[in-house]
């Protein structure tokens, strides 16, 4: 089973800027643009941070002067990064690093956990040799939900049921309405069902799983020596 790559719905053509771009210009960038962030780079189009419109107003409303505390502030890592910020005139100083990025090769499903994990809008994508190919962005991820009904149904019908559980095409019935799919039919074993049902949830545009599914045989206690799966299924489980 193979998920969508994170090359396959970002955005190669990424609007940057350089370490020593100035404010106003990064300002008058993501203007021009219509977007809330940009990477910023080396000569070599290595990331070295990311800008966004965060960045810029939390420079205006710590430049020097305009809170009382403002010295003693300076004594507090965050302080001093707040007062260096106030101070910041290119695109380099007001970045934040170190940047979170993903591969062109990654999933999307690794670049939707990154993004949650991390809390951010945004993913710069690197290629083989770390180098700036693309953005990625939450509403580019949800691209995947748009996959039709049939498709996702193809997926699970080709590669859950007959190359991973080897089932005759009739075994189990499978429909799958507006991303959620339905699973039903009746088994040889528990732990087939298990399986099914796990490896549907990670296909793709699929939002949810319906298990209408039932089992002759409870293998939950099935001792090391006797496996109760074979084949791909069997190695699926196992793990790498």
């Amino acid at each position: 089973m193979k998920h969508d790559k994170v090359g396959s719905v970002m955005t190669t053509d990424v609007v940057r800027a350089e370490y020593g771009t100035p404010f106003k210009e990064v300002a008058r960038l993501l203007a021009r643009h219509h977007i809330s962030g940009l990477p910023v780079v080396d000569d070599d189009e290595m990331v070295l941070g990311v800008l966004s419109e965060t960045d810029l107003l939390a420079r205006h409303a710590a430049e020097p002067g305009t809170g009382k505390r403002f010295g003693l502030d300076r004594l507090t890592r965050a302080g001093r990064r707040r007062a260096a910020k106030a101070e910041a005139r290119t695109a380099g100083q007001l970045m934040t690093e170190p940047p979170i990025t993903v591969h062109a090769d990654d999933t999307i499903v690794e670049a939707a956990r990154t993004m949650a994990q991390h809390r951010v809008e945004r993913l710069p994508v690197l290629d083989e040799e770390n180098r700036l190919v693309g953005i990625v962005t939450r509403r580019d991820l949800l691209q995947v939900f748009l996959r039709p009904d049939e498709d996702i149904r193809a997926e699970v019908v080709d590669e859950v049921l007959a190359r991973a559980l080897w089932l005759p095409p009739r075994a189990v019935t499978v429909t799958v309405v507006e991303g959620v799919v339905t699973v039903a039919g009746h088994l040889e074993r528990r732990s087939e069902t298990e399986i099914a049902v796990s490896m549907a949830r990670q296909i793709d545009g699929v939002v949810a799983v319906v298990n209408q599914l039932s089992y002759r045989l409870d293998d939950g206690h099935t001792r090391p020596e006797e496996p109760a799966l074979h084949g791909l299924a069997h190695d699926w489980l196992r793990g790498p």
